[in-house]
């Protein structure tokens, strides 16, 4: 497919089908005509690593994402079609801890901060899977790499030098950023960068178009089909019409909630229990000598491992200024946004609670949850009035990228695979322990791994790892 396809694949699919499959008028979208080696459901960093490498090998692979593919335009009510819509991409807890998830042709990763923290390959090894090498492919590929000091805005710097006074090892963090396109001066990143400087996962699958790739949007997949233990297609609805797609190879990439619910319907009545999902708080208070708000959030932070939380800068753009004042109860900063200092605390949380059969979260933070993060509090405290700011408050708890609720080692084997024959998954419900890093890096290292087993290339396992070294 030439490069001029790929917007047309993405933009009018029925008229793509049309071109490519020559289907008539009364056939178009009926998916389950195509002739396809493996579908993809699900367009995140797992599923779209997945799909852009076995299209590089010429397998010919149908996508199906819930979501729209309309260009990003990095705008806050874009944002909230996407990532704020009750019930679909913004869930509430039972607790109404707010779960935020993208719901787009790239998924979250459209509104990620791109933080490309290291996988834990120890971890991963421990339970078969050994992911060092895809991983160092990663790194060569994309653009990986702490932000200059020009891109690093002033807040960030205000805080990244109160916090090494005090003593923390406080560093800029690794960014999956093309630098030469980022803008200083800019807050659209928290809304999607319209510019192409933020890598996300849409990249991938537009490569995975170019390379003869279907993309299908707005198709909700509500079930795999099996026959006699075997994965054979999908079904799903589209259009307010159910459609099926048969393939040989299924690969579910829809997300921490996404994915267990298509696997409980599909007769895998054990996924979705016993998850993470990285709650976090802001810490946040006012300075009076310093103007700004729009800058790369994220920019540099530590990882206070030993006590289970990362602690980063955190400028966000007003309406999430606003939005986490409110939630702190303190609605006489709501106007308070230029002048405020930021830094956010994510803790490695327990594994506890379930999803529910509709897709919704039933989870509760722990009393050793709430302790990290408030012990996270007290330090930004710290940093922050060093860092000159008053009347220091936070915000109420929100959740981002849930996982482990399809784990290796207990639903999964080290090959991401169900225990039905042709069912993978590899998104962020494989990660089989909590962690309380950003999974970005870690999930296109599983998903370069998954295509090379399902293309029949030798992939290592951790054993033979250690055999090997030994």
């Amino acid at each position: 497919m030439v490069a001029g396809d790929k917007q047309a694949a993405v933009k009018a699919p029925d008229q793509f089908f049309r071109d490519t499959y020559e289907c008539d008028e009364e056939n178009v979208m009926k998916t389950e005509h195509l002739q396809v080696d493996a579908i993809v459901v699900g367009s995140g960093p797992g599923g779209a690593t997945v799909a852009k490498e076995l299209a590089q090998r010429k397998k010919r692979v149908l996508i199906l994402e819930w979501g729209s593919g309309a260009p990003i335009r990095g705008s806050k009510w874009q944002f909230l079609s996407m990532a704020g819509t009750p019930g679909k991409s913004l869930l509430f807890t039972d607790k109404q801890l707010a779960l935020v998830r993208g719901i787009t042709t790239g998924g979250s990763s459209i509104f990620y901060y791109a933080t490309a923290f290291d996988p834990p390959l120890e971890m991963l090894k421990s339970h078969g899977l050994d992911i060092s090498a895809e991983v160092e492919e990663a790194k060569s590929e994309l653009p990986i790499a702490p932000l200059s000091d020009e891109l690093l805005g002033p807040m960030a710097k205000r805080i990244m030098t109160s916090a090494r006074d005090l003593g923390y090892d406080w560093n800029k963090l690794p960014k999956f950023v093309y630098q030469e396109k980022c803008r200083t001066d800019c807050w659209k990143c928290n809304y999607g960068c319209p510019y192409g400087a933020k890598w996300n996962a849409r990249m991938f699958i537009e490569n995975a178009i170019g390379n003869g790739a279907v993309l299908v949007n707005g198709a909700r997949v509500k079930k795999v089909i099996v026959e006699s233990k075997r994965a054979t297609g999908v079904e799903y609805t589209r259009n307010g019409a159910t459609q099926k797609a048969f393939a040989p190879l299924v690969i579910v990439s829809a997300g921490g909630v996404g994915s267990p619910v298509i696997l409980r319907e599909s007769g895998i009545e054990a996924a979705g229990y016993d998850f993470f999902f990285d709650p976090l708080i802001t810490a946040m208070g006012t300075v009076k000598d310093l103007k700004g708000g729009k800058e790369f959030p994220m920019a540099a932070g530590v990882h206070m491992e030993d006590e289970g939380y990362l602690m980063t800068d955190m400028t966000v753009p007003a309406l999430l200024h606003g939005i986490f004042a409110a939630g702190g109860f303190r609605l006489d900063k709501l106007f308070s946004h230029s002048r405020t200092l930021s830094i956010m605390i994510k803790a490695k949380d327990d594994l506890a609670g379930r999803v529910t059969d509709g897709g919704g979260v039933r989870k509760s933070l722990t009393k050793r949850d709430v302790q990290k993060l408030m012990k996270g509090y007290e330090r930004a405290k710290e940093i922050l009035k060093n860092a000159g700011a008053k009347d220091t408050y936070r915000s109420g708890y929100v959740a981002s990228h849930p996982g482990g609720t399809v784990k290796v080692g207990d639903l999964l084997d080290s090959n991401l695979k169900t225990e039905y024959d042709n069912l993978y998954v590899c998104d962020c419900t494989v990660i089989p322990e909590a962690w309380g890093l950003p999974p970005t890096l870690t999930l296109i290292g599983l998903g370069k791994r998954l295509a090379k087993h399902l293309a029949g290339e030798e992939t290592r396992s951790a054993e033979a790892c250690e055999v090997a070294a030994g």
